[in-house]
Parts: structure tokens; sequence; C-alpha cells
């Protein structure tokens, strides 16, 4: 049997979580970056809901490694981003044309955004 592993503590917590939420805004894809937002604060509430300390450092081991392929996914991510998406332009919100379009006679062409 191993022995008990320590809790991790409270700023080692905060400090992962906030790494986390870092790493997921530099997603340059709308869709992975909310997707990875979202599951972010999800898994966090559940480590802050916790009781068993054995529980939290595995949850808290989980993070860290996946973390690690967060980041690397996110700089694939950033590598290869697509078009941006109409939700992610404030100027089509307000129904103007952003600077990235541009129009030729009937056609509209879209730039590939850049984030």
């Amino acid at each position: 049997m191993s022995p008990a592993a320590a809790a991790p503590s409270k700023h080692a917590i905060l400090s992962l979580y906030h790494s986390t939420l870092r790493v997921s805004n530099s997603f340059s894809s709308y869709n992975f970056r909310n997707y990875f937002l979202r599951r972010a604060r999800e898994n966090f509430r559940a480590m802050q809901e916790a009781d068993d300390t054995s529980a939290l450092s595995k949850q808290y081991s989980e993070a860290v490694k996946e973390l690690a392929v967060l980041r690397r996914s996110a700089i694939v991510n950033q590598l290869y981003g697509g078009w941006r998406l109409a939700v992610e332009d404030e100027n089509a919100k307000k129904g103007m044309k952003s600077a990235e379009e541009e129009t030729q006679g009937d056609e509209t062409i879209r730039e590939r955004g850049v984030n």
C-alpha cells in the first residue's frame, strides 16, 4: 500500500487554475477556446468540492497532466488556426463590415484571421 499523498496547497491549485485558463485562452479557434475554458471551470469546481485529500491530490495530478497536453494542443492550434467565426467579429455584431473583409463585385472575401 502506498502512503497517502499530501494534498496540494490552495495556492498551488489556484496557480494551476490560472495557468489552465491562460492556456485555454491562447487557442486561436473559438470553439476549442470556449470548450477548454468551460471544461477547466467545471474540473476545478469539482476539485473545490472534493472532501478526501487523496481524491484532491489525484484530481490535482490529473489536472497537471491535462495542462501539459493542453499547452501542446494550443501550440498546434495556433499554427493551424482556421477562419474567424462571425461570433468572434465585434463589428459583425454591429452590422458593420470588418477591416478583414474586402468587397469585389458581388462577392465578399474574408481573409484568414490571426489571433
